[in-house]
């Protein structure tokens, strides 16, 4: 793409004496004065294109890189190979809006078809979208989903092991709505399965669950999908999509409909941001998903081609029939996942899923003999573990920065009324052996250091 330039005070002179007026003041003269701003900014002088460049270099030397990373919590430092960037990177990806226009589209089409496919068959249900914002929003979405699907039902039970981040945003969804969230306790990280069957009535129209949750715990997703039927409930289910190349899908356990980020498929962990939603369903609840979902057809001359089959947001239908109001899908980030998944196909999906999960168990095997740390859960997680640390998470990840290492999620700064000594650690297959023993070896000069200082 072009780099930018500004304009010259020569062609802001050429569009003034276009429309007919003197200064650039003018443009904004229907702005109310009582509203303006006189004062001036507080900005320095423009610099140099080289002298900016210059600056920034000097600010970028300030940070320190290249720790090992051992965060997780929605967010992990995965192997992406080097086709998913040269192909993304393409002008013709180079959006995030759903291509209008099927007769110039057809590639951008073709992929989010792919990707609603790769999804279907990853989470073992009949159909998918082209897309969510998010894994957090996805879920608020299922939740929507949920409450259409039944007349009467106006609750959504919702498990303790959920990110607070998926909790905040259901409760932005249904602020002001009438429509009842109430939380699930857990027993050792898990949903507690007498509560929830206590629970269960004609009032819930869906059991909302994370697995692996927010301790890295696998739920026990074929039961709770069975508890939830027996009253009339549908199944929800958020789930890391890189561990369906290992785990049993939520679809083949009696999930209605599967949610999550799409950030473990090929997209680097950018502070956080921007990735994408995933969400498929049963085919009954094909109309009730929200967003757009691209078919496959034939034009006029009998070719395959792809369009916009369904789109449920209130722009395209009547108000009163949208399921949803979402606006731009993230088809950009999509496209990055389908070439990621086709490029290392369903035998490296599993091979990734393998290496992490079996690489989480030498570490957290390691740190619980050297830490003395318990393991919430015991041994029933996938590539991420919760320490219960016998010290302030906070303290151990200060001295493991300091050795270069993001040694863990500290569960305390995610959400408050966690205990201060929990520390999640996340381990993809991208760890080395010898890194783990590195971070062994640290966490053992750390509880010396301890020791030391206690002594």
């Amino acid at each position: 793409m072009a780099r930018y330039f500004p304009h010259t005070g020569e062609e802001v002179r050429q569009m003034l004496e276009v429309l007919g007026s003197s200064r650039v003041e003018e443009l904004f003269s229907d702005i109310p004065e009582d509203i303006r701003s006189t004062a001036s900014l507080n900005l320095s002088s423009g610099l140099a294109e080289y002298r900016v460049e210059k600056e920034l270099s000097r600010l970028s030397e300030m940070n320190r890189t290249g720790k090992v990373c051992f965060l997780g919590c929605g967010a992990y430092d995965h192997v992406i190979p080097a086709v998913v960037s040269a192909l993304a990177s393409r002008g013709e990806y180079l959006t995030s809006y759903t291509p209008y226009q099927p007769e110039i589209s057809q590639g951008v089409l073709q992929t989010i078809f792919e990707f609603q496919t790769m999804m279907a068959e990853l989470t073992g249900l009949e159909v998918s979208n082209a897309s969510l914002y998010d894994g957090a929003t996805a879920a608020a979405e299922a939740a929507v989903m949920a409450l259409n699907s039944s007349a009467k039902a106006d609750t959504i039970l919702y498990s303790e092991g959920l990110h607070p981040a998926i909790k905040q945003v259901l409760a932005t969804f249904f602020y002001d709505q009438p429509v009842k969230l109430e939380e699930l306790p857990v027993q050792a990280g898990l949903v507690d399965l007498k509560a929830l069957s206590s629970r269960l009535d004609e009032t819930v129209a869906g059991v909302l669950i994370q697995s692996p949750n927010i301790y890295g715990l696998i739920e026990p997703i074929r039961d709770i999908s069975g508890l939830a039927h027996e009253a009339g409930a549908l199944s929800l289910v958020s789930a890391n999509p890189l561990s369906l190349g290992l785990l049993t899908p939520p679809g083949e356990q009696g999930a209605d409909i599967a949610v999550g980020d799409t950030q473990p498929l090929g997209l680097p962990l950018n502070y956080g941001g921007p990735s994408a939603g995933f969400i498929a369903a049963t085919k009954p609840l094909l109309r009730k998903l929200p967003g757009r979902i691209v078919g496959e057809t034939v034009d006029t001359r009998g070719r395959r081609a792809y369009v916009l089959t369904l789109q449920a947001r209130e722009q395209h239908i009547k108000r009163q029939r949208a399921t949803s109001n979402i606006c731009s899908n993230q088809a950009l980030a999509a496209v990055m996942n389908t070439v990621y998944l086709a490029a290392v196909g369903p035998e490296g999906l599993k091979e990734a899923a393998l290496q992490s999960s079996a690489k989480a168990r030498y570490l957290a095997r390691k740190l619980k003999e050297i830490l003395g740390a318990g393991i919430v859960g015991g041994e029933s997680f996938f590539n991420e573990f919760t320490l219960d640390l016998p010290c302030p998470a906070a303290e151990f990840n200060r001295f493991m920065g300091e050795q270069g290492f993001l040694a863990g999620v500290d569960l305390k700064k995610l959400q408050t009324g966690t205990p201060g000594n929990l520390l999640t650690v996340a381990v993809t297959e991208k760890r080395t052996l010898e890194e783990l023993d590195r971070y062994v070896a640290e966490a053992a000069a750390f509880m010396h250091h301890r020791e030391g200082k206690r002594g």
